[in-house]
């Protein structure tokens, strides 16, 4: 009879932790997404969301599921990209040909890809130190990194309207103004992922 009874007990006990493991199997999982997936999402908020999932994509071990790094990893891009873009334009200032008017935008263009570049270097080196700030700490922090990346778009915006108005449509305005709509496009993705960062602390 205590046979019957311990074998009734072992039955139904793993009949139980076979009922609970499949329960348990049945319930979906939540995968943490991978870093290009982490990308993609969070490039959504962004205006240039292609543009931001191609400047990033390369980056994707380095940023992992970080949304600072992921901003900091943006601002660099740009850092790079306007270092190029200024290169670019130092070199048109060396044409012959060149009209006065051309030459003198071109300058101030110089000038303003200069300032952006400080303030990008400037917000970067500040979210470095920002990863165990919390409170008003990370807030005011992070109220200087908005402040410095709107100043470098708004460097990349000056730069463009140096080159309004008549006389300035020609193969200056148009070599330039590509390549600094890029970088305006580049520095607004890194502030729209700034601010996002911000927004999710």
């Amino acid at each position: 009879m205590e046979a019957r009874v311990g074998f009734s007990l072992l039955v139904l006990m793993n009949l139980v932790v076979y009922m609970s493991s499949t329960a348990e199997s049945a319930i979906p999982r939540k995968s943490t997404p991978n870093p290009a997936n982490f990308i993609k999402s969070s490039c959504r908020a962004t205006c240039y969301s292609t543009l931001c999932v191609q400047s990033l994509s390369a980056y994707a071990n380095v940023i992992g599921h970080s949304e600072r790094q992921l901003a900091m990893t943006a601002l660099s891009v740009s850092i790079t990209r306007t270092r190029s873009c200024a290169s670019f334009v130092k070199n048109i200032a060396k044409a012959s040909g060149i009209r006065p008017r051309e030459y003198r935008a071109v300058q101030d263009c110089i000038e303003n890809m200069s300032d952006s570049i400080s303030s990008l270097s400037q917000s970067v080196r500040e979210l470095g130190k920002m990863n165990q700030m919390v409170g008003e700490d990370f807030a005011w922090h992070m109220s200087n990194v908005q402040t410095w990346v709107s100043a470098a778009l708004t460097d990349d915006n000056t730069c463009l309207d140096g080159f309004d108005g008549s006389g300035m449509d020609g193969n200056v305005k148009a070599a330039i103004r590509d390549r600094v709509v890029n970088v305006a496009q580049l520095t607004s993705n890194g502030l729209a992922l700034v601010n996002r960062l911000a927004s999710r602390h």
